[in-house]
C-alpha cells in the first residue's frame, strides 16, 4: 500500500468524512483489520477562510505547499487536498512538494463520463463557482463536460450555508430545501446531474433528496485515492 498525504481541515467536518471513506475503502478491498496508510496535515480553517476572503491566495499557496512538503517528509508518496476550493492552488502544491496530486476535478469528471453525463450542475463555494480555473476549465478541456452554475443570489446563499452552517456541523432541513430548489432550477436549465463540488455539501445532499443524479466529490475523490493507494 502506498502512503497517502492528506491536506485537510477545510473544514474538519468533511475531512472526517474523508478519513472514514479512505479507511473503509481500504478495509473493503483488503479485508480483515486493514486500514489506510496515510498522514494528515489539518490546518486552522479560521485562518484559511480569512485569507480566502482577503484574496490572499499566494500566501495560502505558500502554506499548503509547506504542508505538502511536511507530508512528504513524513513519508507520503502522493497527495490529496481534501477540499474543492483549494484546488485553485493544486498545480502549485504539486510542483512545490514534488509529489503526485490526485485532483478532485478528475475524480468527479471520470464518474460523470462513465455514467454518460455531460451537463453538470456545479454546487460549491462562491470561489469554486465563480473561478473557472478551480474546476470548470479542467472539466471542459480534459473531460468535455459543460458546467452549469447557479445565479448570483443562489451562489450567495449556497456560500452562506457552507461557511455559516455546514463547516460548523449545522445541518438543517430548511437549508436542505433551499439547496434542492437551487438544483431544481439548474435541472430546468438542462443539467443532467449535480456535482457536490464542496466537500461539505455531502453532509446535507444525497441521491435521496436531490432531483438530479448526484456526483459526490468527497466520495469520488476518496475512492480514487483508495485506488491509487492499492494500485
Amino acid at each position: 500500500m502506498k502512503r497517502l498525504g492528506v491536506i485537510g481541515g477545510m473544514s474538519w467536518e468533511s475531512t472526517l468524512v474523508y478519513y472514514r471513506l479512505l479507511n473503509r475503502g481500504v478495509a473493503q478491498r483488503l479485508g480483515g483489520l486493514a486500514s489506510a496508510e496515510l498522514v494528515l496535515h489539518s490546518v486552522d480553517f479560521a485562518e484559511v477562510a480569512a485569507a480566502q476572503a482577503a484574496g490572499q491566495w499566494h500566501e495560502l499557496g505558500d502554506a499548503l505547499t509547506r504542508a505538502a512538503q511536511g507530508l512528504r517528509a513524513a513519508g507520503a508518496q502522493g497527495l490529496v487536498i481534501a477540499t474543492n476550493t483549494m484546488h485553485k492552488l493544486a498545480s502549485r502544491v504539486e510542483a512545490g512538494s514534488g509529489l503526485p496530486l490526485l485532483h478532485i476535478a478528475d475524480a468527479t469528471a471520470d464518474a460523470a463520463r462513465v455514467r454518460g453525463l455531460r451537463r453538470i450542475a456545479l454546487l460549491g463555494t462562491r470561489y469554486t463557482m465563480e473561478d473557472r480555473s478551480i474546476l470548470v476549465d479542467r472539466w471542459q478541456s480534459r473531460h468535455g463536460l459543460q458546467a452549469l452554475v447557479p445565479g448570483d443570489e443562489d451562489r450567495i446563499e449556497l456560500h452562506r450555508i457552507i461557511y455559516d452552517e455546514l463547516c460548523r456541523g449545522v445541518v438543517s432541513d430548511a437549508s436542505r430545501q433551499r439547496i434542492v430548489a437551487i438544483i431544481e432550477r439548474l435541472a430546468a436549465q438542462g443539467a443532467d446531474a449535480v456535482a457536490l463540488s464542496c466537500t461539505e455539501i455531502t453532509l446535507i445532499i444525497d441521491d435521496r433528496c436531490s432531483p438530479l443524479p448526484v456526483l459526490d466529490s468527497t466520495a469520488l475523490h476518496a475512492a480514487a485515492a483508495v485506488d491509487w493507494m492499492l494500485a
